[in-house]
């Protein structure tokens, strides 16, 4: 769970990101999760836009999104998602 100050920080940084997964009238599928996942392996904050012909409500989305990537929601702004996954460290994979 992300405290305000680290929220802060991500909305922050958040400003200047363009949506890099757009989900439209299908909703959550299987190739959104593919791109979010590619997303999420290349850098922790993903700014996701959900367009209007979406009939799911925006923290709807949110909800299932968090839920399958092990992602937290940072800020939703109007049809707009921004999700924060740390990634692992080589030391957190390594074998001891």
């Amino acid at each position: 769970m992300l405290a305000g100050k680290q929220k802060r920080q991500l909305r922050a940084d958040g400003n200047r990101l363009r949506p890099s997964v757009i989900i439209g009238k299908e909703g959550v599928t299987t190739k959104v999760m593919a791109f979010l996942e590619e997303s999420f392996s290349k850098k922790e904050l993903v700014k996701v836009r959900v367009l209007e012909s979406c009939s799911l409500e925006t923290k709807h989305i949110a909800g299932q999104v968090t839920a399958l990537q092990n992602s937290e929601v940072v800020n939703i702004l109007g049809r707009t998602i921004l999700l924060y996954r740390p990634q692992l460290k080589d030391s957190d994979t390594a074998c001891r």
